[in-house]
């Protein structure tokens, strides 16, 4: 192994990437309807594209204030030029076939009720409402571009309440389908540095989920109520059997179809941390030499989703960003 400093611990599952056609659309879905913030915007005229940073950012927030690389749960939104004149763009949402992977990011609000009402006054399209189907504790909004937005009751949350306060949302996790459910432990726990703080099996669905992220400071075990508060986790959905097909494969969203672009680590020296990953003989998309980009790095999981690595700029200055 070779010579670098860099401590897991102090990495934050940083941000998810969405491809979406109109910007201002889809800011002004988040802003107004869940009570994100832009927090950052960043340009790239030359290549045609911009990027969208948005993130929980009251008082009561995780992160509020905090610079955006050294945040939890921001999401940036991708939009290439023109786009928004095409009527035939579409993005695909990861839920059906051609481009099953990604799943859906998720909130967690104060009182489910009482938020999922709000929305569905503001026109807000389902994919499944609480009254659906059998599970009557979330929900499944739509944004702008068709990608789910799932809706989780925080501790406490009550049916007979009638407000609902956006200041204490959470966004609370990115969810991922993958196909051999110990070779994505390994990698999320052993190369990330992530924990599992919970696992919940469904033997009669054939499906078991699986909630990683970052422990925060001397963090133990957590329960289901601490957990629905955090932000910053990843839930790995193993569907049973699909790591006994040689043929099965989900969709990255890096390839046409298009949607989902990655996750996001910021850590605390990229130099390091790059080199960590090398010893670990990562697969690599992007490494910091390639490219003009000399500031960002991506890596591959064992289902190829990308996973970008940038600087937390708090703890040390990089990119300026």
């Amino acid at each position: 192994m070779g010579s670098y400093t860099t401590n897991t611990s102090t990495y934050k599952l940083n941000h998810t990437m969405l491809r979406v056609a109109d910007p201002v659309r889809s800011v002004n879905f988040y802003e107004d309807n869940f009570g994100m913030k832009l927090i950052n915007r960043l340009d790239f005229e030359e290549a045609k594209f911009s990027l969208y940073f948005l993130a929980f950012d009251s008082p009561k927030s995780e992160s509020a204030g905090k610079h955006w690389t050294d945040r939890e749960s921001v999401l940036e939104l991708t939009h290439n030029y023109g786009t928004e004149n095409d009527p035939n763009f579409k993005v695909a949402n990861g839920n059906s076939e051609p481009g099953r992977g990604f799943g859906h990011i998720a909130f967690s609000v104060d009182n489910i009720e009482a938020a999922c009402a709000r929305l569905e006054a503001n026109s807000v399209k389902f994919q499944k409402k609480l009254t659906d189907g059998t599970m009557k504790h979330i929900a499944f909004a739509l944004d702008p571009d068709g990608y789910w937005v799932e809706i989780i009751g925080q501790a406490g949350t009550s049916s007979k309440a009638t407000t609902t306060n956006l200041e204490t949302y959470r966004f609370n996790h990115t969810m991922i389908r993958v196909k051999h459910i110990e070779k994505s432990l390994n990698f999320y726990r052993s190369v990330l540095g992530m924990s599992l703080l919970r696992t919940l099996e469904n033997p009669e669905g054939k499906f078991n989920l699986y909630f990683l992220g970052y422990r925060h400071g001397t963090e133990g075990d957590v329960t289901q109520e601490q957990l629905v508060g955090r932000e910053g986790l990843v839930e790995l959905t193993w569907n049973y059997g699909t790591e006994t097909d040689p043929d099965f494969a989900y969709h990255n969203g890096n390839t046409d179809p298009q949607g989902f672009g990655h996750l996001c680590i910021s850590v605390d020296h990229l130099q390091d941390a790059c080199a960590r990953f090398e010893d670990l003989n990562v697969d690599w998309k992007k490494r910091l030499t390639d490219g003009r980009m000399k500031t960002v790095a991506f890596i591959q999981d064992p289902d190829k989703y990308w996973i970008e690595i940038i600087q937390n700029e708090s703890l040390k200055k990089s990119a300026g960003w």
